[in-house]
């Protein structure tokens, strides 16, 4: 969806820039960008987190981070802002901490802490 909008949003700079004023183009251009950025940054990033009995790999642009399950603890985070309620999932092992939204998961954060749940759990009696 991401690339499909900065597509949208150069022709509409292109177009912008032949047909109607510079300042114009200047913010459509500027738009493209920022969208363009997100897109790569999603597309790079994927996936941003799998599991197997091993641990749990997160990655990031700083690249692939290896979390074995003992000593990464995997719990929920509920926030209540502007009158919506968030769910996150947090990793944390050693000094790092790694922050998961639905978004980033492409599933709701409780449905893949039950995963990870039962996947640890299989782990430790393998």
């Amino acid at each position: 969806m991401a690339w499909g909008l900065t597509t949208l949003l150069l022709v509409g700079t292109v177009l912008d820039g032949f047909f109607g004023d510079g300042k114009g183009a200047l913010l459509t251009g500027l738009a493209t960008l920022a969208v363009g950025a997100f897109a790569v940054h999603w597309t790079v990033v994927r996936p941003r987190l799998s599991a197997d009995l091993d641990g749990l790999r997160a990655r990031t642009l700083n690249g692939a981070h290896r979390l074995p399950w003992t000593g990464t603890t995997v719990r929920l985070r509920s926030t209540r802002r502007l009158g919506r309620d968030g769910v996150t999932l947090e990793l944390e092992h050693d000094d790092e901490l790694f922050i998961f939204g639905q978004t980033d998961l492409g599933e709701d954060p409780r449905d893949v802490l039950d995963v990870l749940t039962e996947l640890r759990a299989r782990s430790a009696g393998a």
